[in-house]
């Protein structure tokens, strides 16, 4: 994937394992100190949101060239992550991290290159710097770079109590849910009901006003949703997972950006 640029702001794939651990960093500040994720006791210890998928990802970094020094000591600075896994990758080692949580066998089964999103995030001085933009900017490069024509993953919603976010949940499974043949279901020990809540009884300005950044963001290029919620306790997040088909989102995201310099 060829480097972007955007002012200050470099969007690339980490190229080493310390810019790993930057971003690996920037998880721990939003997902456990913001988010109040439960860290294990070595997450805890390290300071940096890590697992056993991190090895195999691909790490989509927006760097801030202009900021002095890096995260935390860090080689450079992290504004903004996403970590990333290709279908062939994940097949060749312990599968996908969504497959915790969902029966993603109708992806599998895709006949183009699917890619797994995770871990997004944009550290807390950059939330009104356009950051979230340029990773999905970066996105749109890596899907033509790796000709992936769908995207998929887990969006959270903040908290463990479904209720709280009933009408939120509705309003994805009556107007939103995916079509059949890519559409995964939350496991069966795992899934919440999304469409206790009928649509006439919805407020749906109201709901959609509620919706999370990320997830109104994934709605705003045509991305649905899967069957099912699930509570993420360690993350303290109530899940949905949500497909994109990158062509909707490279249209989007080429028109907002017709002529990035790139390096």
């Amino acid at each position: 994937m060829v480097p972007l640029h955007f002012g200050d702001f470099e969007v690339r794939l980490a190229a080493s394992p310390a810019e790993i651990e930057a971003a690996q960093r920037l998880r721990y500040q939003v997902f456990f100190e913001e988010m109040a994720a439960l860290p294990s006791p070595e997450v805890r210890a390290a300071r940096r949101d890590c697992d056993d998928f991190d090895a195999i990802c691909d790490h989509l970094l927006v760097i801030d060239r202009g900021a002095e020094g890096g995260n935390n000591g860090g080689p450079v600075a992290v504004a903004g992550t996403y970590r990333l896994l290709r279908r062939t990758v994940a097949l060749q080692h312990h599968g996908f991290y969504s497959q915790q949580e969902y029966d993603v066998s109708r992806l599998l089964d895709y006949p183009s290159e699917i890619v797994e999103l995770g871990r997004s995030c944009v550290g807390a001085a950059y939330r009104t710097r356009g950051v979230m933009q340029m990773l999905w900017r970066g996105l749109s490069a890596y899907a033509a770079t790796f000709d992936i024509r769908l995207m998929f993953g887990c969006a959270s919603f903040p908290g463990t109590d479904p209720e709280e976010v009933g009408a939120e949940l509705a309003y994805l499974y009556h107007y939103h849910l995916a079509p059949q043949h890519i559409r995964p279901r939350a496991l069966p020990q795992r899934y919440v009901d999304m469409g206790l809540r009928p649509a006439a009884g919805l407020d749906v300005a109201a709901v959609q006003a509620e919706l999370p950044p990320l997830i109104k963001g994934y709605l705003r290029v045509g991305g649905y949703v899967g069957d099912g919620a699930v509570v993420d306790r360690e993350f303290n997040t109530t899940d949905v997972c949500v497909i994109v088909n990158t062509e909707q989102l490279t249209g989007k995201y080429e028109r907002r950006y017709k002529r990035p310099t790139q390096a």
